[in-house]
């Protein structure tokens, strides 16, 4: 059997789109499927190197030993930020809305955040102004806070009368 020396394209199918990278490197799943089809080949009672078996084998648990470890982290990861998000909750927090066409001349809302939303495992937040109620849209729905929007954080002491900006 010729060993691998590269891959020129391999097309990837994730769900309902098809992307194809033009590349010599080995996604974890091209990499499985040589492997497995490899293995399927190969007469495990004559392999062509003694140890060219285990070494395989070795090198699929440790691939699925890195996917697990990768999606354990990406978990923690989301469950982190809900939690961070969390731990906001009743606090003034000035938000950058973005609503202006340059970054330096941006506006900014402050209001105290009531509650935490978790989309696709990200926290979102909304707020309410100095008077209770909740910040909201042209068309009346609450405004949905990310909390890399966050320019300033404070106590809900600090929003007062009807002001939109800390103290």
């Amino acid at each position: 059997m010729e060993p691998v020396t590269g891959v020129g394209t391999t097309t990837v199918n994730s769900g309902a789109t098809n992307s194809t990278t033009a590349d010599n490197t080995l996604g974890p799943n091209s990499f499985l499927q040589l492997l497995t089809t490899e293995l399927q080949n190969q007469d495990p009672t004559q392999p062509q190197d003694a140890t060219e078996s285990v070494t395989q084998l070795a090198q699929m648990s440790e691939l699925q030993y890195q996917q697990q470890l990768t999606n354990s982290f990406a978990s923690f990861q989301s469950n982190f930020g809900v939690l961070q998000a969390a731990s906001l909750i009743g606090k003034a927090a000035t938000v950058n809305t973005g609503t202006s066409g340059s970054s330096s001349s941006s506006s900014t809302v402050t209001g105290i955040i009531q509650s935490i939303d978790v989309q696709n495992g990200t926290p979102y937040f909304t707020m309410t102004n100095a008077s209770g109620q909740t910040i909201t849209d042209s068309n009346g729905n609450p405004l949905l806070f990310s909390t890399s929007q966050i320019v300033g954080i404070g106590s809900a002491s600090s929003v007062t009368g009807s002001s939109t900006s800390g103290t």
